[in-house]
């Protein structure tokens, strides 16, 4: 079989890979994309775009129930859930076709559908095809954990991808896992009608978080109705006609019988059968591909981005990988992975902002740190739309003056975190923000409220 050269090979056009395909065409270089599936990634087809999608659907009927609290009556309410996953479909699909359109319209560039695998260094082999390039990039992305429960084989469950492919709204929902993707589900499960039960073999839901994020978050999802079961060492599942028994607890309990299962107990890397090995491409333990500080692999010419390096587990690590890799070899421009400052969101409603160390990690840190913190009932623009959940807390280093970390849960959290993230990305004292003016009548107004009451942690 006969090699084809290209000057760059990208594997999976999630969301670092058609960038990165975008910036190689830009340089003149011939390039072959190389997509098994849906152009998109986790986040267009299965990930963000899609479960942001329900999440507004799932806060439109939650208003609409709401009514009384602001005047109004919505009668004879009812919830079509064809036409909320025709709408998410119809969104996802218009996402999907643009990167796809994308990519086919890049000069110099082969798109190339169909499963990839290393058979050497340097070389892949694709629908009949053998393909060579002195560069060539991974994004891969990865897939939900099927976790080896007692009884798993013996019942059918959802993943995060099936479960937004029901017809119907679940009777009730019990959902295995604790944490983001497990919690945002949990709520907009609720939200259009199921009853949901959240199992979690930990203490507390989100135990990474301080126990006060978490206690607010249970807070949150509790008065809607969702019914939090801690503490679940043994679990299993197994079939009770055509319902499912979630066991939860050790010896003879009774167990949580549901009519759906949805598992959200972590993730894992897409680089079984990548051909790996042959290529000089190390791996960690749980599959993930080791890269250093610029996303290069232990193979000369190899770069890994996105999901699959285990350097980030979000759209926005992925596209930095991006951008750290495109500045690396073509701006001359030694961007690093540490770098990066940790910045994430829980979208549940409302949101969890969090950027930084926790309160946990900066009372580790040997560092002597000043705390503020204000429930959001402080927050004017929150009293008027109804949304008083929730708090805001920040810390800083009171030697440096800045700031180590925040958590902001609550209306528009999500959004107002990145005030406190930019100065962190500025390096500039906490002093820039707290003597800002701004507009009332906002949340972020707020912040520099929060910031003038820093007392020693």
């Amino acid at each position: 079989m006969d090699t084809e050269n290209f000057d760059a090979i990208i594997v999976g056009a999630g969301q670092a890979g058609p960038a990165i395909a975008a910036r190689c065409s830009r340089e003149g270089l011939k390039t072959a994309v190389i997509e098994r599936h849906h152009f998109g990634g986790t986040c267009v087809n299965v990930g963000c775009v899609p479960t942001k999608t329900l999440v507004a659907s799932a806060r439109a009927i939650r208003l609409a129930q709401r009514g009384a609290e602001f005047g109004f009556d919505v009668a004879d309410l009812r919830v079509d859930m064809a036409r909320v996953m025709a709408r998410k479909d119809a969104i996802v699909v218009k996402s999907r076709e643009g990167v796809e359109a994308w990519m086919r319209g890049l000069k110099g560039t082969e798109v190339i559908v169909g499963d990839a695998s290393f058979v050497g260094p340097g070389t892949l082999a694709v629908g009949g095809r053998r393909l060579s390039a002195p560069r060539i990039f991974l994004n891969v992305g990865g897939r939900a954990v099927r976790p080896a429960l007692s009884g798993i084989d013996t019942v059918t469950t959802l993943d995060n991808v099936s479960v937004m492919e029901l017809d119907a709204v679940p009777e009730h929902l019990v959902i295995v896992g604790g944490s983001y993707i497990g919690l945002e589900f949990a709520q907009l499960m609720r939200r259009l009608g199921a009853a949901v039960t959240v199992v979690e073999r930990s203490a507390r839901l989100l135990p990474r978080e301080d126990e006060d994020v978490s206690d607010g978050i249970r807070a949150i999802l509790e008065a809607e109705g969702v019914r939090i079961e801690l503490g679940a060492e043994c679990l299993s599942v197994s079939p009770a006609g055509e319902r499912i028994v979630v066991g939860a607890a050790c010896g003879d309990g009774e167990g949580i019988t549901g009519s759906h299962v949805l598992l959200a107990v972590g993730r894992q890397p897409n680089t079984d059968g990548l051909g790996l090995d042959l290529a000089g491409i190390r791996t960690d333990a749980r599959g993930y591909v080791e890269v250093d500080d610029q996303c290069r692999t232990s193979a000369d010419g190899v770069w890994a981005v996105g999901d699959c390096n285990g350097r980030g587990a979000f759209t926005h690590t992925s596209w930095n990988d991006h951008e750290i890799v495109v500045a690396n070899l073509f701006d001359g421009d030694p961007r690093r992975i540490s770098d990066r400052i940790p910045c994430y969101a829980l979208f549940i409603d409302p949101a969890l902002g969090r950027v930084g160390m926790t309160e946990t990690e900066a009372l580790a840190s040997g560092k002597r740190v000043l705390r503020a913190k204000m429930p959001m009932q402080r927050v004017g623009r929150a009293r008027e739309a109804g949304e008083t959940q929730g708090f805001m807390k920040v810390l800083v280093d009171a030697d440096t003056q800045r700031i180590m970390g925040a958590a902001i849960l609550g209306m528009n959290g999500d959004e107002v975190v990145h005030s406190l993230l930019d100065i962190m990305a500025a390096d500039q004292p906490y002093t820039v923000i707290s003597r800002a003016v701004h507009i009332h009548p906002t949340v972020s107004e707020l912040v520099p409220t929060l910031l003038q009451q820093l007392k020693p942690a």
